[in-house]
């Protein structure tokens, strides 16, 4: 009997990477629901084994993930649809509340199902501004109070809520910046990336010494499904991220040398907020899971370069082979 599982957001960045890899799996029945607000039909997997299956459909009306829910039996439920992207939430602060629908229902109906486990995809954001460095998952305050930071701090409430109250499992991701072939130029590293490639300017939001850290897709995804088959941190928290920190300056000069790109970095007023100073997290837990080294930045943008996906899908295929 296969085993179903359910990805919301499935066809955004860590979605259907997620997706992908599930899917080399034969036993596993992967569904993705996604309504391709942000998301895209060109990132859902075609999968070898044929057990890959998207359904159009939006978490924050109930009647249409209901409808997904009442087609099969999940086993495992991943929530990761959302608005994302800075400035798109900025821009939109009422569409990322509206997300809190979404978390609640998707909760209700793996309850009224009886799903084994409900994964959760929360953020770095819900840290803001660092009290301390690195950001550790119980000790340092939750203190961001934009609004797709509230929205994921919520959502981790509701989980633990839905726990204490009807004993349905859960684990909860909080994902520091992922790149990979499927995020899109909302994002700093694609976004860098195409420019350099086409010798565009690479703008940076301030004086671009605001730091970072990077995690290649691959050991997010790794990181995931080990927590799912070994059925690791029940009812617990984990930062997902590299803990190699950056500066914005510094990322647009290092793809500049890597990609021998002509260039020019010009530097933009700074965002009115959500563009946090620092962010590292405390990586233990997923270092300790994986069991191998994270893959590092330059490795990880060297396999963009030579992804062919990624060169498709920002349809600079020809600035690659030259």
């Amino acid at each position: 009997m296969k085993t179903n599982i359910l990805i919301t957001g499935g066809a955004g960045n860590i979605g259907s990477s997620l997706a992908r890899k599930l899917s080399e799996n034969p036993s596993y029945h992967i569904v993705i629901a996604d309504n391709l607000s942000t998301g895209s039909m060109s990132k859902v997997p075609v999968s070898a084994h044929h057990n890959v299956h998207f359904i159009k459909a939006d978490c924050n009306n109930y009647q249409d993930i209901a409808n997904v829910f009442y087609q099969y039996h999940f086993d495992y439920v991943f929530h990761f649809a959302a608005v994302v992207g800075v400035k798109r939430t900025q821009e939109n602060p009422l569409k990322v509340l509206n997300d809190i629908k979404g978390i609640e229902y998707v909760l209700q109906l793996s309850k009224a199902s009886n799903v084994k486990k409900f994964f959760y995809a929360s953020s770095s954001e819900v840290y803001g501004e660092p009290v301390e460095i690195p950001q550790k998952e119980y000790s340092t305050p939750l203190n961001s109070r934009i609004p797709y930071a509230v929205v994921k701090n919520v959502g981790e409430c509701y989980c633990r809520s839905f726990y204490q109250e009807y004993q349905l499992p859960y684990t909860i991701f909080r994902f520091f910046n992922t790149y990979g072939p499927y995020q899109t130029t909302d994002f700093v590293i694609p976004k860098f990336l195409v420019a350099a490639l086409k010798n565009e300017p690479i703008t940076i939001y301030g004086d671009g010494s605001q730091s970072r850290t990077f995690t290649y897709i691959d050991d997010n995804t790794d990181t995931i499904i080990k927590i799912m088959e070994n059925e690791l941190l029940n009812n617990d928290i984990i930062n997902v991220g590299n803990d190699e920190m950056i500066t914005i300056l510094d990322l647009a000069k290092k793809i500049i040398q890597i990609t021998h790109s002509k260039s020019e970095i010009i530097f933009l007023p700074p965002l009115k907020e959500g563009d946090m100073t620092r962010r590292m997290p405390d990586n233990t837990k997923m270092r300790k899971i994986l069991n191998r080294p994270l893959i590092s930045l330059e490795e990880g943008i060297k396999k963009l370069l030579n992804n062919q996906e990624f060169l498709r899908l920002n349809s600079i295929e020809h600035l690659c082979a030259e």
